[in-house]
């Protein structure tokens, strides 16, 4: 462990040097990343490495000794994912250090075989573990980016549009599963609130079935309103939809449900107490109001 620890400690800018000159070709992304930068990260690491084999010896990395390195590899495994490194290149990271290590491993200690073979097979051993918490670090905050996309995908796949004082219209485009329905009661009670709104109306004509548990997600969304004081209409029904509700025997006797969504906007103005109506001007020349009189 000493003959690790020392072998390091005093041949670290060689083995710094042809580190980065190793991972130049596999791991070195001169768009995501500097060599000055890559060279201030190896040395960093390779600092880190003596200490925790000093410190722990090179088996129990999870110990307090190697706290430093495990917090350095973490972060820069973490960074990498944010850039656009690959998993690859950043295993690859830590496992290059092997070859240079070995060559100065097997310079040092070539009078003794047997204790230059324990040192290269610790050293091995140190790696590899190394080289799984950058893995494990570089997975995890992948999964993070995915979860908080997917967060904002499904945030922007379920618009709320006011179309007029009082009535809100919330298009759903694709299937809906608990987590998107969650998403699309928030965003529909929060307009509710914000616009003051008397009416509701959730189109899906975008859905391309609905099933149980679709109908399930639609009447807890419906329920939600209501209890803040809107009324939902459901337009876009289908006779495909239709037909698959009564035959499913999904009861929607309590909610209002239209063929088009321009029927419903429709029902929404009545009972509110506005109409749209055309006038004559209009009605004679759609674009009179627009343009203006034409002068002879």
């Amino acid at each position: 462990m000493n003959d690790l620890a020392e072998i390091i400690s005093q041949n670290e800018d060689r083995i710094r040097a042809e580190w980065v000159r190793t991972m130049s070709s596999a791991v070195q992304r001169a768009d995501l990343i500097s060599k000055a930068e890559l060279d201030e990260q190896c040395g960093s690491i390779l600092k880190e490495i003596v200490d925790g084999v000093r410190t722990s010896g090179p088996e129990n990395i999870a110990s307090a000794g190697w706290n430093g390195a495990r917090e350095l590899l973490t972060s820069i495994s973490s960074s990498r994912a944010r850039q656009g490194f690959s998993p690859i290149d950043v295993a690859m990271f830590v496992l290059s250090l092997k070859q240079p290590l070995f060559v100065v491993i097997r310079e040092k200690m070539a009078k003794s075989p047997d204790a230059m073979f324990e040192t290269v097979w610790s050293a091995t051993q140190l790696l590899d573990r190394l080289a799984l918490i950058t893995t494990e670090s570089y997975t995890a905050t992948r999964e993070e980016l995915i979860m908080r996309q997917q967060q904002e995908l499904l945030e922007l796949s379920t618009p709320v549009v006011k179309l007029w004082d009082g009535i809100l219209a919330l298009p759903i485009i694709g299937t809906l599963d608990s987590a998107r329905t969650q998403v699309v009661m928030e965003s529909l009670l929060q307009a509710v609130v914000s616009t003051n709104s008397r009416y509701a109306i959730i189109d899906i004509t975008g859905v391309p079935t609905v099933d149980t548990l679709v109908a399930q997600h639609l009447l807890k969304t419906i329920t939600a309103a209501r209890l803040m004081g809107a009324e939902c209409i459901i337009s876009g029904v289908r006779p495909q939809i239709a037909q698959t509700i009564v035959h499913l025997g999904i009861n929607l006797e309590d909610v209002i449900t239209k063929a088009k969504l321009s029927d419903a906007f429709a029902l929404a103005l009545q009972r509110s107490g506005r109409a749209v109506v055309k006038t004559a001007a209009s009605a004679a020349n759609p674009l009179s109001g627009l343009f203006g009189k034409r002068e002879e």
